[in-house]
């Protein structure tokens, strides 16, 4: 939109008056009454101040194919701009001449009324447009998609008969799946216990879930972190629900790939939705249960703003639809401990008995080794219990090694005083990118020839963090005639033999084993503890949980070693593997948040900018009585390397879960007013973010 139509745009939303409560119009010279039918559309400006419906008129041509949920193209401040027609009326509020539609770009109703109603409530929420949310919820039209899919589903076969073996561990997990098939809308949170059995496991699982909603004679969303999770889902989902029941949806298909995936659930096609964040909004005739899987996986946070969590969207859909809704994961983030604490999902947990039958054992060592022992154990860097389980369980199978960064040297100190290592010139961390390379900052690339400690002095480097080509390199010299393969950033593998070898992973990387790992070595743990964040703790437990679930139960000699780890002291992280309690980790911390007033048991908000610029925001802002404003702060400059004249400056405002929609409101208006004044240096608004410390 050029300088000039957006001023326009601008000084019509500003001065035309209307009653509270209804649509503005786009009004034209003559004032003259409406005769023709008028089309309620929501047009996609980009703009705050202007994320509300227009009034526009019906050309005859129009009549039957401009139907609520279509896209159309309408005029708007001189140009043709994009917009969904939300609803269909016989007279306009306004009594000037209305400029009519432009044109009907596809009759296909591609936005459903629910998933409209959620959108509305998710942008509430987070103080965000309904633009903003809709341009999540719907992916791009693909005309070739819409002719080549059959406007009518054909008849699916018969569902496959099999009885729900992966619920079986858990007493309340029955009851769940009965009221789902009763077309209930039960809520619940499972801590999943691991399995390498291929029909007991997560997949299993959420499968078996949608199972029951399907016979009910209802629809599944499921919603996974990434596209190796879906590949995982899939083949349960075809075990237990039969071919051509399910369809993948993610971002990563392509336009036309993922435009049929939402117009088979539109259509009806399919009963059952598997995909990453873009499924969220899938719209699944009649729904029934909306799932999730390991909702602490920062995957799952929409990384374009309003930034919802899938976990939030979600929520939002069941309670439009009526549907049930099941957080799955091998542990419980706080936030879905926040939600079991306020009674909207149930627990349901095995008994521990059946939790210590199905888990690894856990060892935790820490960093010392014995040298004299064997040699061996220091060129790998490993605790000498490390290096003897790995040894042992070598016989029998593979090992996994999770290493928490990957690279060579990714973190480098001084050897005197051990301070961190930075760049003279941007400050950003130095690192050792390859065995024969120099050390290199990791922001700006400069090559370091001449270190020297501004604390100490000191001349020398050392390693803080090995990275994963490092520690295959030191694990191949310590097991000779040992294969060594690597799952990391840019050689993700997906599955790997069962033979006797060293799989070294970075997190979430992780490859399955048939028939899981013999033992698992989880290094550098203090390097995940140590994390200046508030999500550390909760963020570690999460990553050791999923390593280990890949390992044998115990009984069969699966084995876990937590390298690193604090010894003299309890780490709540550290006990909740060692118990595999993750239920019990996930209370504590809520309860340490509640008497902090930190998230979940608080909203909050993160306003972002320049100084001047963020002071002023907050100055416009009628914040509730209890609200608690912390800041500004420096946030650091606005990319690495930039010049401190672009710093940037953080916020943070708090308020009571109460006083949570007065705060969102308030930050809506405060966007909206920026808009409309085309604020030079805008502050961004984030509501909720997982990590407000970061």
């Amino acid at each position: 939109m050029t300088a000039t139509r957006e001023n326009e745009a601008r000084q019509l939303a500003l001065h035309v008056p209307r009653a509270p409560g209804r649509p503005r119009r786009l009004a034209g010279d003559d004032p003259t009454t409406d005769v023709q039918p008028v089309a309620l559309v929501q047009v996609d400006t980009g703009l705050a101040h202007l994320d509300r419906p227009f009034e526009y008129s019906v050309p005859t041509s129009m009549a039957t194919t401009a139907a609520p949920g279509v896209r159309v193209k309408v005029r708007f401040a001189g140009q043709d701009l994009d917009g969904f027609v939300l609803d269909r009326r016989d007279h306009a509020d306004h009594p000037g001449r209305l400029s009519p539609l432009r044109r009907v770009v596809s009759p296909e109703p591609v936005l459903a009324p629910e998933v409209l109603e959620a959108a509305r409530v998710l942008a509430d929420r987070y103080a965000g447009s309904l633009g903003d949310v809709l341009r999540l919820a719907v992916p791009p039209r693909h005309a070739t998609a819409e002719k080549a899919l059959a406007a009518q589903p054909r008849p699916r076969p018969p569902l496959p008969v099999r009885s729900p073996q992966a619920w079986s561990p858990y007493p309340a997990g029955a009851a769940f799946l009965g009221h789902l098939t009763d077309g209930g809308a039960p809520a619940a949170s499972v801590v999943t216990l691991p399995s390498t059995d291929p029909e007991t496991d997560w997949p299993s699982l959420l499968a078996e879930a949608a199972r029951a909603a399907v016979d009910g004679g209802r629809g599944a969303v499921l919603v996974v972190p990434d596209h190796r999770d879906v590949a995982r889902l899939e083949p349960a989902l075809t075990r237990v629900l039969g071919p051509g029941r399910h369809t993948r949806l993610t971002a990563d298909q392509g336009p036309q790939a993922r435009y049929t995936a939402y117009l088979k659930a539109l259509r009806g096609h399919v009963d059952v939705v598997v995909g990453t964040r873009a499924a969220a909004f899938a719209p699944v005739r009649d729904l029934g249960l909306l799932a999730w899987w390991d909702d602490g996986d920062d995957l799952l946070e929409e990384p374009r703003a309003p930034y919802p969590h899938v976990r939030e969207v979600i929520l939002a859909r069941a309670a439009v639809h009526g549907a049930g809704v099941l957080a799955a994961g091998y542990g419980r983030s706080v936030a879905v401990a926040g939600l079991v604490d306020r009674g909207v999902l149930r627990p349901v947990e095995a008994p521990r008995g059946v939790v210590r039958r199905a888990v690894p054992a856990v060892r935790v060592a820490g960093e010392g080794h014995d040298a004299e022992r064997d040699p061996a154990v220091a060129a790998a860097h490993l605790p000498s219990i490390a290096w003897r389980t790995a040894k042992e369980a070598l016989v029998d199978g593979p090992v996994l090694v999770q290493v928490p960064r990957r690279g060579y040297l990714p973190s480098l100190s001084c050897q005197e005083c051990r301070r961190p290592a930075r760049c003279p010139t941007c400050a950003g961390p130095l690192g050792l990118p390859g065995p024969q390379a120099p050390p290199a900052c990791r922001w700006c690339g400069r090559v370091e020839t001449g270190f020297s400690c501004p604390s100490c002095g000191g001349l020398r480097l050392r390693s803080s963090v090995t990275g994963a080509r490092r520690t295959a390199e030191e694990l191949g010299r310590a097991f000779p005639g040992v294969p060594v393969e690597r799952s990391g950033a840019g050689t993700v593998l997906d599955a790997v033999a069962a033979s006797p070898r060293l799989v070294v992973s970075t997190p979430g990387a992780e490859p399955v084993v048939p028939g899981g790992y013999t033992a698992a070595l989880l290094l550098d743990a203090w390097a995940l503890l140590d994390r200046p964040s508030l999500t550390a703790g909760e963020e570690s437990l999460r990553r050791w949980l999923a390593a280990a679930a890949l390992v044998r139960p115990g009984a069969e000699g699966g084995r876990v070693v937590l390298c690193g780890a604090p010894t003299d002291v309890p780490v709540p992280a550290v006990e909740a593997l060692v118990r595999w309690d993750p239920a019990w980790f996930a209370e504590r911390e809520l309860d340490e948040r509640r008497g902090l007033s930190l998230p979940p048991a608080a909203r909050l908000a993160v306003l972002t900018g320049a100084r001047h610029a963020l002071e002023a925001a907050v100055g416009e802002l009628d914040l509730p009585v209890a609200a608690a404003v912390l800041g500004p702060l420096p946030l650091g400059p606005m990319r690495p390397g930039a010049h401190t004249g672009e710093e940037r400056w953080r916020t943070v405002v708090t308020v009571p879960p109460a006083d949570g929609p007065a705060l969102t409101r308030e930050l809506a208006a405060l966007r909206a007013r920026a808009s409309a004044r085309k604020d030079p240096e805008p502050v961004s608004v984030r509501v909720d973010p997982p990590d407000p410390t970061t």
